[in-house]
């Protein structure tokens, strides 16, 4: 389903759907274009989705485009972006060749004739490279890039030097030296989504009931990509100590993205670790690929954990936080944006299992103050943290660089 500007205002108010249409006058008819590596799966997807809608709503015209990436692609640039967050990677010229010549291959049968192109993310950032450049150029890097690997920044650094803006999610992620404009926009959700929408409670235990997932223990639930930046291990072992003094069951909610192919591997070795809990029904896996059953799964958990290592933002997060739900999540990347440690959530070092343990039986134990914990969380996802900031932030950028 479609939304429109005013289904916005009982959430956000008629003056930020006002001041978003006002923003919009500058850039009518103004011809943009998203690029990204795929259509389905993970935060920038989703993001696209709603977003691009939007645009076109208050006056421009926008478009998304997703490359046409090959198995081969997509596993070199899954490796990228794991190197790109900190891990090590032989950068051979086969690896660079292949990712060049799917980016060169892309840009001989697609024409990016637009006012402004907005490229998402390091799988499509060489394209820059093989257009002529009439227009600004916008790289929107969704991931974290606290430290990345040395010798495949400097590979990447040649292209984002034809780039007018970078825009990163978080102030930490600005890099000294990179002589290009760098601005910081926060993702955000759409509330009216399928995923995010309010349900009610008897359709939370339907969607739940029919996932088969048992409704007699509380549950702790991570619902993310199975991607080891996401530490599925690490949850399991917060698990087991937490199980240790409250009975409750561990509920892996995953999705697999086209553009990840590490996934399966991933999902199959955490299975085999939990193995003789998940015989018993207390660790459960729910592929998430159907928006209400994920809405369900969140609104139906007890505590919500991100134990990421690394992160861009964690928009599963932000999901959890807007449904009210305590989370316990990894002090990385993105994530300290979104929750203030006590406040409207815990912030946990993602290496101290009994930290984070600690955090979820307390919340398990005090309902009101778990309570109290969503209840704020809620509210400051919406001053900050909905889809109509995030089309006012892309607004001011693009009226920026376009004058």
């Amino acid at each position: 389903m479609v939304r429109r500007m005013e289904d916005y205002i009982d959430i956000v108010g008629a003056e930020v759907i006002s001041s978003i249409f006002k923003k919009a006058r500058r850039l009518y008819n103004k011809h943009i274009c998203n690029v990204n590596a795929t259509f389905l799966g993970g935060g920038v997807a989703e993001i696209l989705g709603r977003l691009v809608p939007l645009m076109n709503e208050v006056g421009l015209d926008a478009e998304w485009r997703t490359i046409h990436g090959s198995p081969a692609f997509f596993d070199v640039t899954k490796k990228f972006h794991n190197a790109m967050q900190g891990s090590s990677l032989n950068l051979s010229s086969l690896k660079k060749n292949l990712y060049l010549d799917i980016n060169e291959e892309f840009s001989s049968f697609t024409h990016l004739n637009y006012d402004c192109i907005i490229v998402h993310d390091p799988q499509p950032l060489s394209l820059i490279k093989f257009y002529k450049k009439v227009q600004p150029w916008i790289w929107r890097c969704h991931i974290d890039i606290t430290d990345p690997n040395k010798e495949l920044w400097s590979f990447f650094e040649k292209f984002m030097l034809r780039y007018d803006v970078i825009v990163v999610s978080s102030e930490k992620y600005k890099k000294e030296g990179v002589p290009v404009e760098q601005r910081v926009i926060h993702p955000a959700i759409d509330p009216l989504s399928l995923k995010n929408m309010e349900l009610s409670q008897k359709d939370v235990l339907k969607y739940v009931k029919k996932a088969g997932i048992p409704t007699d223990k509380p549950v702790i639930a991570q619902v993310s990509r199975m991607d080891p930046w996401k530490d599925p291990e690490g949850v399991l072992e917060v698990y087991n100590i937490v199980r240790e003094k409250i009975d409750c069951r561990l509920l892996y909610c995953y999705n697999l993205a086209t553009d990840d192919p590490q996934g399966m591997e991933i999902y199959t070795k955490i299975r085999k670790k939990a193995a003789k809990l998940v015989e018993k029904g207390d660790v459960i896996f729910v592929v998430g690929n159907n928006d209400i059953l994920v809405n369900a799964v969140q609104s139906f958990a007890n505590v919500i954990i991100q134990k990421s290592v690394k992160e861009g933002f964690a928009l599963t997060v932000t999901e959890a936080l807007w449904k009210a739900k305590p989370v316990g999540a990894g002090d990385v990347g993105g994530i300290p944006t979104q929750i203030k440690d006590g406040e409207t959530g815990f912030l946990v070092d993602p290496h101290d299992y009994k930290a984070c343990a600690d955090r979820v039986v307390k919340f398990l134990g005090d309902p009101e103050f778990a309570k109290q914990i969503g209840n704020n969380a809620k509210e400051y996802v919406r001053k900050n943290f909905l889809t109509t900031r995030l089309l006012s932030d892309y607004l001011d950028l693009l009226s920026d660089v376009m004058g």
